[in-house]
């Protein structure tokens, strides 16, 4: 079998004037190409035996010339071909935006009779095929893949991507694999028999890679609570134009969203709202009134609306109706009629603002904020009956954007800075201010808040960090002072220790254990030596069992023993009149020891005695009731680690003096929490990183975000927007608050995608009632 030499870099395509990917991209683009080089790595080498199969089984030997050929020339080109593939997806990241999937390729839907003679059959017969590919991929696929667009559409809200031009697009891969076969140098029927073969061995292998790719986005934080793709869907299965019920109305009840093809248009929404009896909500009263608006006439007047918004009250909320109300009036008090097109649009605009104004996920004051734009986004709509359905309008985009950036906000206190506050204001101002008809405005007012927001979020992404650097040197600290804890208690465990050395173990030896756990680990050399020297320092003042051969070998054994254990000492840099003080009463210990074996009854030697002194003392058996040792004060005037600046080294660590042998073991989190029933235990186990919650304590309300899980010590510590520190819980404290209310969880997916969605399970269930 032949390997083609070459490397395929993901980093090295360069074209002019590409878009420079956010950061969460290039990770997704190398971490997304490894996985898809080791999906078709499998591919091919399962290709080689279901070939053979299939040739084994043909039914004529043109069949199995075919199966054959295609084998002969997988084997030949799979390193080559599986280069190509990546190379074309590789482009489709670094030329975002401006790379289209097979350019060339005409879509068959747009074919008509009379070209189809100009198409040349082969090329018709592999294109049938892969567009084959691509509807299969997206039918069995469909929600993985939608998740992954609007996540990726999330990270360049200034791109306009199609479906077809999200990097890892079913479009995208498939037309990799329709360059990379368009090189085999074989037959149409070989080159079928090819793409058949990756329809049968790719398009499972392709769902994981999907949920693989979303994982991927979720580990960066991008949009991780979303459950389900932020659009709702609706089967196009209406006839007519804008504005008519349709005959197939009714088959939008029936639409299933794992299965449609796409977001709703106008068209279908206004047969909803119709359907359900909504159509004339907002505009109630209108009736005999002042005569009728067009289009233009309906601007006019909202533009004068528009500007009347500044002399609100702070925080005051107007719904639209009763904003229309005014502005649709005329001197002598009646109200003029607008088309039906036009109410149609008013009423769909309302709803939307209603479910935004009435979300617990927003604080009072931004609700204030945003629904003052009702007017702006109402004059958008109308211009552009598209809005609804086209999910990278920047009007969309900048409500999602000023909703995501509010749903942690709290209010501050009276005289305080407040950046994000005064940001959505002036936005809100200069839409306000400056909106007549162009929509470009909003791209630029889209633009300047992502830039903000961009830089917030490397700052408090900054402060985040270092908090979790802080814990995990705290949780790394804490698990080596209870793993050397737990190794003195244990070797003690039975001994007569003096009481000089019990506070030589438990200050200076235990300082001496933690340093080592923290810098080498408890699976290093290093710690099975310090654990040796633990017993033999234990063994040379309690030796036990005492034979006619103990003294000699305490003897030949201690002073290797005090040369070892000052070393050590001088490792951590102990205060050297301490080590001599405590070296001082080791040796005195040892004294004591060999007067008290003048007097001692030695017992038989083991049959096969060891020739030198082993690295651990004798078994020993402890009874139940045996006394632990006594742990020595601590000092008071000894230095603490401060709270949130972390441990950026074993050696600060030790010399901080956190963790100490003395101190009492923490409660564990089950005794701090009351029991909980196992479905709030998978909730809080359910609650991701990122993911945004309200904690209520007493008559205070706070909103914070989870910055980190910490394993060692199963804490979930919470941050505010500042990413300051606002709370921690254990596992069995976070589930209790949850069942408890204390803490609630908010849904922070894209604000309008969910009014959308509300406003058509409302007009679905009106229907139906």
């Amino acid at each position: 079998m032949v390997h083609d030499s070459k490397v395929v870099s993901f980093t090295g395509w360069k074209p002019v004037g590409r878009v420079t990917l956010p950061p969460a991209l290039v990770r997704l683009r190398d971490a997304s190409g490894q996985t898809l080089k080791a999906v078709m790595a499998d591919v091919f080498d399962r290709a080689d035996d279901t070939l053979f199969e299939l040739a084994d089984r043909a039914a004529s030997n043109l069949d199995q010339t075919a199966y054959f050929d295609a084998m002969r020339e997988l084997r030949l080109r799979r390193s080559a071909m599986a280069v190509s593939v990546l190379q074309y997806v590789s482009r489709a990241f670094n030329d975002m935006g401006r790379f289209n999937p097979r350019p060339n390729a005409g879509d068959l839907e747009r074919i008509d009779q009379d070209s189809l003679t100009l198409v040349d059959h082969a090329e018709l017969e592999q294109q049938v095929a892969i567009d084959g590919l691509i509807a299969k991929l997206r039918n069995r696929h469909a929600q993985a893949i939608r998740l992954l667009t609007a996540r990726v559409n999330h990270l360049v809200p200034s791109l306009e991507l199609a479906d077809s031009q999200m990097p890892l697009s079913p479009e995208i891969i498939c037309g990799g694999i329709a360059e990379a076969c368009g090189d085999l140098d074989i037959d149409i029927r070989a080159k079928l028999v090819v793409l058949k073969l990756f329809d049968r061995l790719l398009v499972d292998r392709l769902g994981e890679f999907y949920q693989d790719a979303n994982r991927t986005l979720i580990a960066e934080g991008i949009l991780p609570d979303m459950k389900r793709p932020p659009i709702p869907v609706v089967t196009r299965a209406m006839s007519g134009t804008d504005g008519g019920s349709g005959n197939g109305g009714d088959d939008l009840t029936g639409a299933s969203g794992s299965d449609a093809g796409g977001p709703p248009t106008f068209s279908e929404l206004t047969a909803l709202l119709r359907q359900g009896g909504e159509a004339r909500g907002v505009m109630a009263g209108a009736a005999n009134g002042a005569g009728t608006l067009d289009t233009s006439g309906l601007l006019e007047r909202l533009n004068q609306a528009q500007h009347r918004v500044n002399d609100w009250a702070p925080n005051q909320v107007v719904p639209l109706g009763e904003q229309l109300q005014s502005a649709l009036r005329n001197p002598e008090g009646q109200v003029f009629q607008v088309a039906q097109m036009d109410s149609d649009v008013i009423n769909l605009v309302s709803m939307l603002f209603d479910f935004i104004l009435e979300d617990r996920q927003l604080h009072p004051v931004m609700k204030a904020l945003i629904g003052r734009l009702q007017i702006p986004v109402l004059k958008v709509a109308l211009a552009d009956r598209n809005f609804f359905n086209r999910g990278g309008h920047p009007v969309r985009k900048l409500l999602n954007e000023l909703a995501s950036a509010a749903i942690g906000w709290t209010e501050k206190a009276p005289g305080q800075r407040d950046p994000l506050r005064d940001k959505i204001q002036a936005v809100v101002n200069r839409a306000l201010g400056e909106f007549t008809d162009d929509v470009a405005l909003f791209d630029e007012l889209l633009k300047d808040f992502s830039h903000f927001m961009d830089l917030d979020r490397r700052r408090r992404e900054l402060v985040e960090q270092r908090l979790r650097d802080a814990e995990e040197g705290r949780a790394r600290q804490e698990r080596a002072a209870q793993t050397a804890r737990e190794w003195l208690t244990e070797c003690c465990q039975g001994r007569e220790i003096p009481e000089p050395v019990k506070a030589l173990l438990n200050e200076a030896w235990n300082r001496y254990l933690q340093w080592i756990l923290l810098r080498e680990g408890d699976d290093s050399e290093s710690w099975r030596n310090a654990r040796a020297l633990t017993e033999r320092v234990v063994w040379s003042v309690d030796p036990q069992p005492v034979t006619e051969d103990t003294r000699s070998e305490l003897l030949r054994a201690i002073p290797t023993i005090v040369d070892e254990l000052r070393r050590a000492l001088q490792d951590i840099s102990w205060d050297p009149f301490a080590t001599d003080a405590a070296i001082r009463d080791l040796e005195l210990a040892h004294v004591d020891v060999f007067q008290r074996l003048v007097t001692a009854t030695p017992v038989a030697p083991d049959p096969e005695p060891p020739a030198e002194f082993p690295d651990r003392p004798p078994e020993r058996t402890p009874p139940e009731t045996a006394e632990a040792p006594v742990a020595a004060p601590v000092e008071s005037g000894e230095p603490s680690v401060e709270v949130g600046k972390g441990l950026e080294t074993a050696e600060d660590a030790v010399q901080a003096g956190v963790g100490e042998a003395v101190a009492e073991a923490p409660e564990s989190s089950a005794e701090r929490a009351p029991q909980v029933g196992p479905e709030w235990l998978e909730r809080a186990d359910a609650l991701r990183v990122g993911s945004w919650i309200e904690l209520v304590r007493a008559d205070s309300k706070a909103r914070c975000k989870l910055a980190a899980f910490i394993k060692a010590t199963g804490k979930y510590i919470f941050v505010n927007r500042s990413g300051a520190k606002v709370a921690e819980y254990h596992r069995e404290e976070l589930a209790s608050a949850m069942a408890t209310g204390e803490i609630t969880l908010l849904d922070d997916g894209l604000i309008f995608d969910r009014a959308l969605e509300s406003i058509i399970d409302n007009l679905r269930n009106s229907r139906r009632d």
